[in-house]
């Protein structure tokens, strides 16, 4: 009886700490699209691993380097130079210890129109950060 107690107990202590990763994983999806819209490469850097494998919505696959590359060949661009504000609607998140699926709508709107994809990534933790290894993203059906 003891024994179950105990381990009723560590389950009830380990509840809190999900729900905090939850709220840390929203937190960071809400930093990266907010850096995204600004295309921040340091947020970019901070939020994919380095072993990312990346599915973009128009059909190609690449990693981390070439997302980069992408990134920083542009650079950051000036609050006038934005044309997209980048935003997310239904986040689902499924933790798994230090393994989570995040899943949402991201919403791309801009002065003429605003597109909505189906997105998902999976999500590692490493030394007490979350980093996307997996993602996936795919042009929303009207």
């Amino acid at each position: 009886m003891e024994k179950i107690l105990i381990v009723i107990s560590l389950l009830f202590c380990s509840m809190p700490a999900l729900a905090d990763d939850k709220a840390e994983l929203t937190a960071l999806l809400g930093e990266f699209l907010d850096g995204a819209t600004r295309n921040d490469a340091a947020i970019h850097n901070k939020y994919w691993a380095d072993e990312l494998i990346y599915t973009s919505s128009s059909g190609t696959r690449f990693g981390k380097a070439e997302l980069m590359q992408g990134v920083s060949s542009r650079g950051m661009l000036k609050p006038d130079e934005i044309d997209t504000v980048y935003s997310s609607e239904d986040v689902r998140i499924m933790q798994y210890g230090d393994t989570a699926v995040v899943a949402f709508v991201l919403v791309g709107k801009s002065a003429s129109e605003t597109k909505r994809y189906l997105n998902s990534g999976t999500f590692i933790r490493k030394s007490g950060q979350w980093q996307a290894v997996n993602w996936q993203a795919t042009i929303k059906a009207e």
